[in-house]
């Protein structure tokens, strides 16, 4: 076996109480599955830690207990994949819709993943690049890789690749915290209305192939009785590749669920790099709602993308300060 399961448990202090590798028939004392869901409704109701082995798994995951962890063998060679977006249709004729369409689904708390990747792989830039008057072209593109739903909260995402185009991670109830991460996508990729700590991400925006217009980072949807919504401390903004365009892609834009005017977005980047595929105006309008009547801010930022002008509003050290405290004493574990 190419991996050894007592260093691994040594490595991340837990025990490891069963194994996903379809190359593997037994492991001694320990069950072996060859799916990731089959690995999960064989834990205890209590929960436990799954060790994932190197490959591809094509299923659409619900962590439907409280306490599970997920560890992959390798980040970007241990992958959870999906491959429907929102149009899809289902074999009753029935459509996944936006939060139907996520490769996987975190509906309890305390779920904790290290070393994966989570993916929906539907073909988006097929479809996106259609004419509009093409009668096969698919209606609702969105496609979610992540996300958090129901009763999840204290999600604990470590060194994990999230992959997709439009919707890509879903944070859409509790509290949550991102380390290490890579996050990508084109339109309103990080979006939803939970609370999240983004620490030390890559956050890369995909290339369009447009050259006015590439997408949006966040579209949040943060109650307006929550405080404070995303934050994304230090992390690294970055494009696809040198070939997309400069000033073509949004911070974001304030979401509103079903015209909800209660839904006013709370997003802070906080000394994050940014590169100059970044717009200079920043944040832009959704549905109607100007980003100006939003919470959205910036705080001592670098790179070549980041401005400061009364579109893209700066808030003092003390204000970002005490967004980050409040957010890192709900969201890390």
């Amino acid at each position: 076996m190419r991996y050894n399961i007592a260093e691994l448990e040594s490595q991340y202090k837990q025990t490891i109480d069963s194994i996903v590798d379809p190359e593997h028939k037994a492991t001694p004392g320990r069950p072996v599955y060859r799916s990731i869901q089959e690995a999960v409704d064989g834990l205890a109701e209590s929960g436990g830690c799954i060790f994932i082995a190197k490959g591809v798994y094509r299923e659409k995951l619900i962590i439907n207990k409280a306490s599970v962890t997920l560890i992959g063998e390798c980040r970007d060679q241990t992958i959870v994949t999906y491959d429907v977006a929102s149009g899809s249709e289902k074999t009753d004729g029935s459509t996944y819709g936006t939060f139907g369409s996520a490769s996987v689904i975190v509906q309890q708390p305390n779920f904790t993943a290290v070393n994966l990747t989570f993916e929906n792989r539907f073909d988006f830039m097929k479809e996106y690049l259609k004419k509009d008057n093409d009668p096969s072209k698919m209606k609702n593109l969105q496609a979610v890789a992540f996300r958090t739903a129901d009763q999840s909260d204290h999600t604990k995402l470590e060194n994990c690749y999230f992959k997709g185009y439009q919707d890509t991670l879903l944070v859409d109830q509790g509290a949550h915290y991102f380390d290490k991460c890579i996050i990508e996508g084109a339109i309103d990729f990080i979006f939803g209305a939970g609370q999240a700590v983004f620490e030390k991400c890559e956050i890369v925006s995909l290339n369009l192939q447009d050259s006015i217009h590439n997408g949006f980072v966040t579209a949040a949807s943060t109650s307006i009785e929550v405080p404070y919504g995303y934050l994304f401390d230090q992390c690294r903004l970055q494009r696809e590749s040198n070939q997309m365009p400069d000033h073509t892609v949004y911070l974001g834009r304030p979401w509103h669920p079903g015209g909800d005017p209660d839904a006013i977005a709370s997003v802070l980047f906080y000394q994050c790099e940014i590169d100059a595929h970044i717009k200079e105006e920043g944040w832009t309008e959704m549905g109607g709602f100007s980003p100006l009547d939003a919470r959205l801010y910036e705080y001592n930022n670098q790179g070549t993308g980041a401005v400061i002008n009364p579109n893209r509003r700066s808030i003092s050290q003390q204000e970002a300060e005490k967004w980050r405290q409040h957010l890192s004493k709900i969201c890390v574990r």
